[in-house]
């Protein structure tokens, strides 16, 4: 048992049903259906691994894609055909999630049998919009009808979705209430690699913090600030746009309108508080790129200029120097529309100083990944979390812990 959670050498799974859930969430290419990254998938093999060379009868349960984000929605039938390479061995797969031919499915496994069941979020109870509106604790959700058809059929619950544990969804969440629990080997690391990071990284630490999706960056720094975790804040992506106007630098209409249709112009007052409080440790470009025809344009911050896209080259090689003395660099979001040649330097840039520094460095992030993968990054550690990693350094404790805290005292 570690952090008060049972591993999977503190259950016996020999011919018992495990119910794994895994987060293979990856990026699907819509006209031929296989996955563009196999990285999250590649990382749950030695859990699925453990269990079914154990003599385990394992159903595996994933989703793929968001209802909010509904053009990445997808079957995991896909997902499937990886497994089954990585592991060398068949990984069944049924399009059904938990109606009669899915529990026939897990009733006929055999021990060391693996089962794939179809994109959880498919039922409506697992999807984003349900969690966020209804809002149910871990007793309702056990209650709900994917965990009370399917945990009858179980006799273990394992949770490898450390990417997946800010959610509060029954798949994630639900099951530990029911079914005796452990985490799996890929969670296991995470939640220690980050731990460590958390309570003793080598100094100077220095975050590299951007993206899209910054929904709990201004939580997450003024923890790792006030708690003296980041010795720097490097900023770029909508984090730093964001504090860029919160400290009243004109960042152009065009980028005031994206933070606003993305629902983050609210973050402008909390980046405020978090300037006063910690400015001098928080570093915010000095200039910035943007695109005209596909071609790139680089202004200093606060000059006129179209939607920023990217930090300018100036700001990314300081970004660099910075990096090159650190002693850890922790990385969340690219800094840039990396995906896009014009917009792509600032990402790159600070990629290519990841390879060459002597710091420890941990890059987090579905995106963050896929430009490991983009510019050949060779990092320490490469965390599937995005949103969870961000949530865990904020300090909170995340729900799919909380839940496997609960189902590690189950017997």
């Amino acid at each position: 048992m570690r952090f008060g959670i049972n591993t999977l050498d503190d259950i016996q799974v020999s011919g018992k049903t495990v119910l794994c859930r895994v987060d293979i969430n990856q990026p699907i290419n819509p006209k031929t259906g296989s996955l563009k990254d196999t990285t999250r998938v590649r990382a749950c093999v030695p859990t699925l691994r453990e269990l079914s060379d154990k003599g385990a009868k394992v159903v595996i349960l994933a989703h793929q894609g968001s209802d909010i984000e509904y053009n990445n929605f997808y079957t995991t039938r896909p997902h499937a055909a990886v497994l089954s390479e990585f592991l060398g061995k068949e990984v069944h797969f049924i399009d059904d999630v938990c109606g009669p031919a899915a529990r026939q499915a897990i009733r006929e496994l055999q021990e060391g049998e693996l089962l794939l069941l179809d994109n959880v979020r498919f039922v409506s109870e697992e999807q984003t919009l349900f969690e966020l509106k209804l809002k149910l604790t871990h007793e309702e959700q056990a209650k709900t009808l994917l965990v009370r058809t399917l945990a009858p059929l179980a006799d273990y619950y394992v949770g490898d979705a450390f990417a997946a544990a800010h959610r509060d969804q029954p798949s994630l969440c639900g099951f530990q209430r029911l079914l005796p629990s452990a985490m799996g080997r890929l969670f296991e690391e995470e939640f220690c690699v980050i731990s460590g990071l958390m309570e003793n990284p080598a100094r100077p630490c220095v975050f590299v913090l951007g993206g899209a999706k910054i929904g709990d960056a201004f939580l997450m720094m003024n923890t790792a600030l006030t708690n003296g975790i980041a010795d720097r804040v490097l900023t770029g992506g909508l984090v730093a746009q964001v504090l860029l106007w919160a400290k009243g630098v004109d960042i152009g209409d065009q980028s005031r309108e994206y933070i606003r249709k993305a629902g983050y112009a609210d973050l402008v007052s909390k980046a405020k508080e978090l300037l006063t409080a910690h400015g001098g440790k928080i570093a915010l470009p000095t200039d910035i790129a943007y695109t005209t025809n596909n071609t790139r344009k680089e202004a200093a911050a606060g000059s006129p200029c179209g939607e920023i896209q990217d930090i300018g080259s100036e700001t990314a090689e300081e970004y660099a120097k910075i990096i090159m003395n650190a002693k850890t660099a922790f990385v969340n979001g690219p800094v840039g529309v990396f995906e896009r040649e014009p917009s792509a330097l600032g990402t790159e840039t600070i990629w290519n100083a990841l390879n060459k520094t002597q710091a420890y460095t941990v890059v987090g992030g579905g995106d963050s990944i896929t430009a490991c993968n983009k510019f050949g990054a060779d990092v320490d550690y490469i965390c599937t979390g995005g949103g969870a990693l961000i949530r865990f350094l904020t300090g909170e404790e995340l729900p799919v812990v909380r839940a496997l805290r609960h189902g590690s005292g189950l017997r």
